[in-house]
């Protein structure tokens, strides 16, 4: 059945919120109840990787279209601190072919192939190698970085949180799910690293 049972929020041992997107109204929304599945659900519902969720008269996508580090929802918490997980920080060094993988093949072949003959019949090309290796499903996905990335800076200037554990953001491929354990260990490291530059610092 995977990792999680569906339960109800509420009957979470800890509190949970869930932060998507209202593609109708244009903003966020905070669920803080109901299915854990359906909440789970529509806030990784990703533009062109995953399909928008019904939620009442709300259509919901990823929270991250908003905003990728959602602090406010723990203001009312009673907490001694804030501790936000910024997956849009600095990237990696790496090939501009590896920065740009999704660990997966593109499943618009056809209609790429089509754009690329219109283009060559046009005398139409890119400037470059590397834009030519681009899938529709790369540049969606790299713009969508890009995007989140200025807004996760926006966010955490305007609420930063008391400890901030901040992950390249092509450590892994949006679809890269085979890459499971290895970023939960490498999240492990990063989290133990930023405590121990927290605690050397409030020392």
């Amino acid at each position: 059945m995977g990792f999680l049972e569906d339960i109800q929020i509420e009957n979470l041992p800890i509190p949970y919120t869930a932060v998507a997107t209202d593609i109708i109204t244009e903003k966020e929304v905070w669920i803080n109840s109901g299915s854990l599945f359906e909440a789970i659900r529509a806030s990784i519902s990703l533009p062109l990787f995953f399909s928008p969720v019904p939620y009442g008269e709300a259509i919901l996508i990823d929270g991250g279209v908003l905003n990728p580090v959602p602090i406010a929802p723990t203001f009312n918490d009673d907490t001694d601190i804030t501790i936000a997980v910024n997956l849009g920080g600095a990237p990696l060094k790496s090939t501009p072919e590896e920065s740009f993988s999704l660990g997966t093949s593109s499943n618009f072949d056809k209609i790429q192939q089509q754009i690329k003959n219109f283009l060559q019949k046009n005398n139409i090309t890119s400037s470059t190698e590397s834009a030519k290796k681009l899938s529709m499903y790369e540049v969606a996905d790299r713009a969508f970085d890009t995007m989140q990335s200025t807004i996760a800076r926006q966010k955490i200037a305007a609420y930063p949180p008391d400890i901030e554990i901040e992950i390249p953001r092509n450590a892994c491929g949006t679809l890269e799910f085979d890459k499971a354990a290895e970023m939960i260990s490498y999240g492990y490291q990063k989290t133990v690293e930023t405590y121990n530059n927290f605690n050397e610092t409030m020392a």
